[in-house]
């Protein structure tokens, strides 16, 4: 079920609103998310509005460069960012979202570790 919240970083700079639907949240095994601690809630951006904080925003890319992974450059939290995985989309941190107790949701597994092995083979079975 879709529903609104808003979050933001920890110093409050950055803010955004996101209508989302909560049993859709994915955890990440990537090397970047591991050790961010993100669990992904993706959403088209017409879901998403950033309140304030545009011009707090810096952006990480490596690798191929798709991925914008953007944090605050006065707290450097990461909120949200454009993922790698669906880069027409908005993938904001449900651990930014207010009020949400995150031990009460159920992420499901995404495997971003091997992502490019487990997406060419998930085109190969669909072909």
């Amino acid at each position: 079920m879709l529903t609104t919240h808003e979050g933001g970083c920890h110093c409050g700079k950055v803010r955004f609103r996101v209508k989302a639907d909560l049993a859709e949240v994915l955890d990440c095994n990537c090397s970047v998310c591991t050790k961010k601690g993100f669990l992904h809630l993706i959403v088209p951006p017409e879901q998403f509005e950033l309140l304030k904080g545009q011009d707090e925003l810096t952006v990480y890319q490596f690798n191929t460069g798709t991925a914008r992974h953007q944090f605050c450059a006065s707290c450097g939290m990461h909120p949200f960012y454009v993922p790698r995985s669906d880069p027409d989309k908005i993938d904001v941190n449900a651990r930014c979202l207010d009020n949400i107790d995150v031990s009460e949701l159920t992420p499901k597994k995404f495997e971003g570790k091997n992502w490019e092995a487990a997406n060419t083979a998930h085109h190969l079975d669909q072909a």
